[in-house]
């Protein structure tokens, strides 16, 4: 396979998106502006539960998915942070972790966003939501023992990504969005799309056109 084709196939990774759904508060993009640290909290991932699939090795692989979409995430918006695209300061993942694991965020203990900020010491959280359809790799799907034809070709990805505010313990901004990936999809092609469409409406980001 030569480059230009390699190319192509990445350039198709996603064949579809649907239109997005978006919310903003009416003081979103002022409290926004407003926040010196933000944080991104683990994404919440879940994947279609199928046949033949063990349970305990689906939850560890929604576990290191979720691992995957908040190293990506982070990494996406510290390149737009070095562009002057975004001004506040990101909290790293590590960070962010360790604080949660210390306030028992990873023992079955819900936190609500205004507690998770109080526990990160942040102004401001991202929180994200991923609904799968299938594991976002081929490795996953070997993890998991998955015989071939389990999953379908296609990945149908449904994200929610949220902002809320520690202050006024409110959601700012919340965002809804529906991929359909195909060849070469991974967590670094779905983020950057679902990124590169949000970031049109997230209010850290600055525009410089």
């Amino acid at each position: 396979m030569n480059k230009t084709t390699t190319a192509f196939l990445l350039t198709i990774a996603f064949l579809s998106s649907s239109c997005a759904k978006v919310y903003y508060s009416p003081d979103a993009w002022s409290r926004a502006r407003s926040h010196q640290v933000i944080a991104i909290a683990p994404p919440k991932v879940s994947i279609a539960a199928r046949k033949k699939v063990d349970a305990e090795a689906m939850k560890e692989q929604q576990k290191t998915e979720s691992t995957n979409f908040q190293k990506e995430m982070q990494s996406w918006l510290l390149k737009r942070k070095m562009q002057n695209r975004i001004l506040v300061e990101i909290q790293d993942v590590e960070t962010t972790n360790a604080k949660l694991k210390k306030a028992g965020y990873f023992d079955d203990n819900p936190l609500s966003p205004n507690e998770i900020c109080e526990a990160l010491g942040v102004d401001g959280v991202i929180t994200s939501n991923y609904s799968l359809s299938k594991p976002m790799s081929e490795g996953g799907a070997i993890a998991l023992g998955i015989l071939f034809g389990v999953f379908g070709p296609t990945n149908n990805t449904k994200v929610t990504l949220e902002i809320h505010d520690k202050e006024t313990k409110k959601l700012l901004w919340n965002y809804n969005h529906e991929i359909s990936g195909s060849l070469g999809s991974t967590p670094s092609q779905l983020v950057d799309n679902l990124m590169r469409s949000a970031s049109k409406k997230m209010p850290y980001i600055i525009d410089l056109n």
